[in-house]
């Protein structure tokens, strides 16, 4: 196990973060302005080689995925506080779909009670939530598509925020739980099923603002369906430092 700060690393979620690094990058300046993420990007050419230990590897990539928020604050990119609401929470022991609970306690590895049936792909600490709009699956399910909350996998559906704005960089303060969005979660084929035309890349993000995303865990509680979900909490312009790495 290798720990930074309070998020627990498996060696194979070590490795996995570091071939992830450049997706998480690319996630985060999707539609977003030229050249915002140069200096960025520069810095992860400039990673450590394998020659270097996991563990050292590891904590660089670590700070720069969670750079992402300094250079769209940086650059004016943050929106402004949005406020919604917890529309509800999905937990399972693998697979979709997720089933609802009236509440739960999220740690910096994610909802207590809930799992993943493979780690290839899932269960890093950057990963540790996957949020999506209920707007969004009532939209889809309108349309004709037998999907509904908890069926793709999300651990909780949020009510009212403009899901273009959430994106990675961005926090939400969901019940006591503090978040900040890490990646767009990709689709995979298990979702083919809540789809009539079986096209579940219709969530991928590069059809619009109707993708899941993950997120990192900042500060851990309870969440209860109802509770306010604000998109931004605080003091609009403050910087909001994330705890820190060691």
């Amino acid at each position: 196990m290798i720990d930074i700060g309070p998020w627990r690393f498996t060696d194979q979620d070590a490795v996995r973060t570091l071939e992830a690094l450049d997706e998480v990058i690319a996630h985060a300046a999707w539609s977003r302005p030229t050249g915002l993420f140069d200096e960025l990007r520069s810095e992860v050419e400039a990673m450590p080689g394998p020659e270097t230990a996991l563990s050292q590897r590891l904590e660089t990539a670590w700070r720069l995925m969670q750079s992402v928020r300094w250079h769209l604050e940086r650059g004016g990119h943050l929106p402004s506080t949005l406020s919604g609401s917890v529309a509800g929470i999905f937990l399972s022991g693998g697979g979709v779909p997720k089933r609802p609970v009236p509440s739960a306690d999220v740690t910096f590895a994610g909802l207590t009670g809930d799992r993943q049936a493979t780690r290839r792909h899932h269960g890093r600490p950057w990963q540790a939530l996957c949020l999506w709009s209920a707007d969004v699956v009532a939209s889809f399910a309108s349309a004709g598509h037998p999907i509904y909350a908890g069926a793709a996998g999300e651990n909780l559906s949020l009510a009212g925020i403009a899901w273009a704005l959430v994106r990675p960089g961005v926090r939400l303060r969901i019940g006591e739980v503090l978040c900040e969005v890490s990646t767009y979660s990709i689709p995979c084929r298990n979702n083919a099923q809540w789809f009539s035309d079986r096209r579940f890349d219709a969530i991928h993000h590069s059809q619009g603002w109707v993708s899941r995303v993950y997120a990192t865990v900042l500060e851990p509680g309870s969440i209860a369906v109802g509770d306010p979900a604000t998109l931004e909490p605080g003091t609009a312009g403050t910087l909001r430092h994330t705890p820190a790495l060691s």
